[in-house]
Formats: C-alpha cells, structure tokens, sequence
C-alpha cells in the first residue's frame, strides 16, 4: 500500500498528533507522534513524504536523533536505500565516540555518534520529529561537521515557530525541511 500526499494532506498528519500539557514539566504543550507511528496509514504516509522529497537528493546517510528521530530516520534510510547512523544520548553507543552537549527547552542534555558513522565528505541527512529551540538539532550538525560530513538538510514532522529553533538551524548555515510550522509548544496555564 502506498499513500501518496495528493490523497492525504499533511494537515492529516499534524491532527494526529496528541498534544498533553504540562508535561515533561508545567508549561510545556507536548506533541506525541506516537499516534501517527501507532497507524500504518499515517506512518507511510509521513515516511513516503519525506522520501519524495530526498529521492533525488544527494544522500549518502541519515542521521536520527535520539529517541523519536530513529523511527523515522530508520524507516526513510531504508526507503532511500541509503544508511542509517543512531545519534544517541550519552552513553548509550558501545563504540568510541565524538559528544556534543547542549542545552534544550527544559533542561541540558549531551549527544553522542560513533567516529566510524560514515565516510568524510558523505551527504547526511539529520532527522528528529519536532523543532523547538533547535538545541538538539544543531548539537547533531556539530557532530556532523566535526566527522567531515555534509549535512544536505535537516528534517522534521514540525517546527514551532514561536519558539526560535528554526531560526537558530537556519542561522547555522542549515537548510531546515519541516511538514509543518505551528505555534503552541507553551502550554495553557494550567490553573488545577
């Protein structure tokens, strides 16, 4: 089965994401995609559009960012027939490896990727789910460009754009891909 966007918008895909407020913390609108990924429907369909997009590009390996990026980066590096390269969170890869901390909408964090993750000059593909301030997003270009890759684009389902994380990738000297560009990572107050 094969889903192609003329048949289903992207809108489709933005109203299956559940939002939950106030979590991982008050104030913070969450966007799961659990449920885009839960529907085999939806879950082509979100990989399908990016593959149309890349089909042609010059792509020699996707880079997913830890956790939510692996699923869609994994799923499109096989439809690309290309390789995947997990970004992981610190300590999590077995082999040697180059880190990157940075700090991310609630708190700080350190990424890591293995030294051997592809060849110098390889065409990279970096992949997460969402952008918000775009922390986790540039710590993996850094990593990316240490390794002498190219980052061809950046990728995800959506970019908060009340947030400046687009701005801060784009800055970077980044071309950013996002489905969809939405206000509201801030959570309503929650007055309970």
């Amino acid at each position: 089965m094969v889903v192609h966007p003329e048949v289903m918008g992207v809108d489709a895909l933005f109203e299956k994401i559940r939002k939950i407020p106030n979590w991982p913390e008050k104030g913070i609108l969450f966007h799961d995609i659990t449920p885009i990924l839960q529907n085999p429907r939806y879950f082509r369909l979100l990989v399908d559009l990016l593959v149309y997009r890349y089909m042609n590009q010059k792509i020699d390996v996707v880079a997913g960012l830890d956790a939510r990026g692996f699923i869609i980066g994994a799923a499109l590096a096989y439809q690309l027939n290309v390789g995947f390269v997990p970004i992981r969170k610190k300590g999590k890869l077995p082999f040697k490896t180059v880190s990157q901390s940075y700090a991310l909408e609630y708190g700080e964090a350190t990424v890591e990727m293995h030294t051997d993750a592809f060849e110098r000059g390889a065409g990279v593909l970096l992949v997460d789910d969402l952008v918000a301030t775009g922390g986790t997003m540039l710590a993996g270009v850094e990593l990316i460009r240490r390794l002498g890759g190219e980052v061809v684009e950046a990728a995800a389902i959506l970019e908060f754009t009340d947030l400046i994380g687009g701005r801060r990738i784009r800055d970077a000297g980044v071309q950013l891909f996002t489905l969809y560009q939405n206000e509201g990572c801030i959570s309503p107050i929650d007055n309970g």
